[in-house]
């Protein structure tokens, strides 16, 4: 079994910046990768950035690429989403999700665990 929690959201300014943190526990994630997507009120939930456990390189949403980092600390199995240069439409509920039948995958289809998510919002 997989648990995952996500902490870091909030309210901020446009062009301000968040880390968010997903907290994975449970069983060896060597295999794992672990991905962020949020829901905006009224849309359907959105890839945003995926990091596999193993080191391969991580895959982002075109709109975020150049603002947002994923990245990992294994010692704390904790997987990070630093959002630089934020936007109204990044508001959202953040969610991290892990999945061991892929290497990446964008298909909520895919994910066999997800966290609770948290609240971001960008407003002036």
């Amino acid at each position: 079994q997989v648990q995952l929690v996500e902490s870091g959201g909030g309210y901020v300014q446009p062009g301000g910046s968040l880390r968010l943190s997903c907290d994975v526990s449970g069983r060896s994630f060597d295999n794992y990768v672990i991905t962020w997507f949020r829901q905006a009120p009224g849309r359907e939930r959105q890839f945003v950035a995926a990091i596999p456990w193993s080191g391969r390189p991580a895959f982002y949403l075109d709109s975020v690429k150049d603002r947002f980092n994923i990245s990992k600390d294994n010692a704390k199995n904790t997987v990070y989403l630093r959002m630089n240069n934020v936007r109204p439409d990044d508001t959202a509920v953040y969610y991290c999700a892990a999945t061991g039948k892929v290497t990446y995958s964008r298909r909520l289809s895919d994910y066999d665990y997800w966290g609770q998510g948290t609240q971001v919002t960008v407003s002036s």
